[in-house]
């Protein structure tokens, strides 16, 4: 329990974490990966070279010191981060090595501002999340390892079918080669796919939606991710794609996430772009299965209709409901603009959102600006950080 002094100490530091926040978790980052190079199996290295961890660590670290006496305000944050961990393998055991070399960099980066007192208030702080961490990471793996057809950790599949979707999208099909039962997948959920990536001597994991599961199979969808500016190319994704085929053994991690299909039988309209079309699609099958009448409205955003992966099975299950599908072509239309989302406002409706940061935080917005309620608002994006 952090002590009246400490919380204030740590609420003193917000100006800097506000200016200096990624400075100060690139050394983070930069220190522990040296003393501790293992942890770069766990820690997608595509987006430490890119910057994202660093920008999302000071993001969080911000947070929960902006709440540092306001928990509650962050139970959907630590929801979503701690199905993260879980769905790389992060446990318990790596907590201490993280603290060590947080304070240590805090200690490195403020130098003589860093008084004793302050180290002390935020060990203290950063003890305080490590156990919340734990005991949410703790739920989730004690749930998954009783599950039925469950496992924690990585379990061995194999590539049972492999499938190009659109020139940039491939689906694979994933049995376990155990033989062994299969969990219920919810709609949203994703699991995490871990391959040794050729010429980096790296052992990777990346999160990749469910879209489709049943007795004996999960298959995800994966987008090949090019270098792009200042963004490397995937390592995963450009290892699954070139490397990996049919009959290969991959490691997948148990289900997990909590962007799923919203209760209740409401008017709901799914909104997409791009690779943020496959948890969705997993949702629109869901919610058919469950009440074919429900109302459902599909708006799906990309370049043109030939980037659309799953696109007859999509259109079957558009027809076995009451759902309407519309595909906004940006090679013809360019952005959406804001007429256009103010055109899907429907009120009452729960709204599904997923695809880059940009186009969720404007989709959200202008929702929001034309009056349906924050939490009829449903968002997921792929990568590191939340919305």
């Amino acid at each position: 329990m952090l002590t009246k002094q400490q919380i204030e100490l740590v609420k003193a530091t917000v100006p800097v974490l506000r200016e200096h926040g990624v400075a100060l978790t690139s050394h983070f980052y930069k220190r522990m990966l040296s003393h501790n190079p293992e942890l770069m199996q766990v820690f997608n290295m595509g987006h430490q070279r890119a910057g994202f961890q660093q920008q999302a660590l000071a993001g969080a670290v911000l947070a929960y010191a902006e709440n540092i006496e306001n928990l509650p305000a962050l139970l959907d944050a630590v929801a979503h981060i701690a199905n993260k961990h879980v769905s790389v393998g992060i446990r318990a055991e790596h907590y201490p090595i993280v603290g060590k070399h947080l304070i240590a960099s805090i200690k490195e980066v403020l130098g003589d501002a860093a008084i004793p007192e302050l180290i002390d208030a935020w060990t203290a702080a950063y003890m305080q999340l490590a156990d919340v961490l734990i005991g949410a990471e703790k739920a989730i793996y004690d749930k998954n390892a009783v599950a039925e057809g469950g496992w924690t950790g990585w379990r061995f599949f194999k590539v049972a079918e492999k499938s190009k979707q659109t020139d940039n999208v491939t689906s694979f099909k994933l049995v376990p080669v155990d033989n062994g039962k299969m969990p219920e997948v919810k709609a949203g959920q994703y699991i995490s796919v871990r391959v040794f990536v050729k010429g980096q001597d790296l052992i990777q994991p990346r999160q990749y939606t469910v879209v489709k599961a049943d007795a004996t199979s999960l298959t995800i969808a994966v987008k090949k991710v090019e270098a792009v500016e200042k963004s490397p190319a995937g390592m995963v994704s450009n290892t699954l794609h070139n490397d990996i085929n049919e009959g290969d053994v991959v490691e997948v991690s148990f289900p997990v996430g909590e962007f799923n299909l919203p209760e209740g039988n409401g008017e709901l309209c799914l909104l997409s772009a791009g690779i943020g079309i496959t948890p969705l699609f997993a949702m629109l099958k869901e919610a058919v299965q469950k009440d074919p009448t429900r109302k459902i409205s599909f708006v799906h955003v990309c370049k043109n209709k030939e980037a659309i992966p799953f696109r007859e099975e999509l259109a079957l299950v558009v027809k076995e409901g009451n759902v309407s599908f519309e595909v906004f072509e940006t090679s013809e239309h360019g952005r959406p603009s804001e007429d256009f989302f103010k055109s899907l406002v429907s009120q009452g409706a729960d709204y599904c959102i997923c695809g880059p940061v940009p186009f969720m935080k404007l989709a959200a917005s202008e929702l929001v600006k034309n009056g349906v309620a924050e939490n009829k608002i449903h968002a997921e994006k792929f990568g590191t950080g939340a919305i």
